[in-house]
């Protein structure tokens, strides 16, 4: 089942991207670009949601 969510992203004073999801608990992740970003970021997502099983049935 696809979920979405919303993705809080900045760069840092070393030019890194980093993204951050309000909707789950510690849900954070960098990198270089935005596309290397959103990859790491579908990553934590996925690790946060099997740490956090009630949040994940907020979603369906």
């Amino acid at each position: 089942m696809k979920k979405e969510f919303y993705v809080i992203i900045e760069k840092d004073e070393d030019d890194f991207f980093v993204g951050e999801v309000p909707a789950l608990k510690g849900c954070y992740a960098q990198g270089r670009t935005i596309e290397e970003l959103m990859l790491n970021m579908r990553d934590v997502i996925e690790m946060c949601l099997e740490e956090e099983p009630a949040i994940q049935n907020e979603f369906i």
